[in-house]
């Protein structure tokens, strides 16, 4: 654009003569003023507003206190001090558990000082929501039933197998929280996985499998194509045509599911299935222990 407009030589009915003497990036000059105003703006924040030495490490101070242990109850528990005034109260082991959960924060805390529960707690445990979090080893379990027996507690929390609350740091000690259980799930009988019906000649054929390593492909209506070694599964599969369904006796590998997907084949049943095996839109994955003859 500069050497076009040199160019120039007429404006007009006029002769003319056009002569570059300086180029200017206008966009350093904003950034320089807006470099000067955030140097005035830094310079009036730190002398109006930036806290003295003093204030900053009264503050830091108060912060990092950590209030004391205080004891409640006619037997002198320890406790932090919200116990009273919670609605809601943390219930632990000792009172090195107590002094652990309140360096993290968290002032309503109990102890039952030990395996015996108080009658303080008893009592608590009606008018309050109580969460106890136990140790993660055989005492925490002895503990755990013997509240269920005489308390009113409504959740419980567990150290990680083998761990002490009092060992715990903060963040595994919110986690432990979070993943507190309602007490009426651990009267929840675990219900048994709900079996997928299949053809009787599939379910039978899958019993006539088990410890022969030996996969056996079927056609659409059920008829075997082909029983071969387990070991050589992958690579027939790549091979035969008309296979609809796969009995074997082995483990599910990504590699015989994609096999499969590109096949057309539509059900795979096997011992075992890989944890690395991702879920198939258009093949059905399925274990002998899954199935059941419809």
């Amino acid at each position: 654009m500069a050497a076009s407009i040199e160019s120039i030589n007429r404006v007009g009915p006029c002769a003319a003569k056009v002569t570059l003497e300086k180029i200017e990036d206008v966009r350093e000059a904003r950034r320089k003023i807006i470099i000067d105003r955030a140097k005035e703006i830094l310079h009036k924040w730190t002398i109006e507003a930036m806290p003295s030495v003093d204030e900053v490490f009264k503050e830091v101070a108060e912060t990092l206190k950590i209030a004391k242990v205080e004891k409640y109850g006619p037997e002198e528990l320890s406790a932090g001090p919200e116990v009273a005034s919670s609605k809601e109260l943390i219930l632990v082991e000792g009172r090195a558990d107590v002094i652990n959960l309140m360096r993290c924060g968290m002032l309503n805390v109990l102890a039952l000082e030990g395996a015996k529960v108080p009658d303080t707690v008893k009592k608590l445990s009606k008018e309050k929501e109580v969460t106890a979090f136990l140790d993660g080893d055989r005492g925490g379990d002895l503990i755990l039933k013997e509240l269920l027996q005489v308390t009113d507690t409504k959740y419980i929390a567990r150290a990680p197998r083998g761990k002490e609350v009092e060992e715990l740091n903060c963040k595994e000690i919110f986690e432990a929280l979070e993943a507190k259980v309602p007490i009426e799930e651990l009267f929840k009988p675990k219900r048994e996985k709900q079996k997928i019906e299949v053809p009787k000649e599939i379910a039978q054929l899958a019993k006539e499998l088990e410890g022969t390593l030996e996969a056996v492909l079927l056609n659409e209506k059920l008829e075997q194509v082909e029983r071969i070694p387990v070991s050589q599964l992958a690579e027939k599969l790549t091979q035969i045509e008309g296979v609809d369904t796969v009995v074997f006796d082995g483990i599910i590998t990504q590699r015989i599911v994609d096999v499969a997907s590109e096949r057309n084949i539509k059900k795979i049943i096997a011992s075992r299935t890989s944890e690395a095996v991702k879920p198939s839109l258009n093949v059905q994955l399925l274990t002998f222990s899954e199935i059941a003859e419809g």
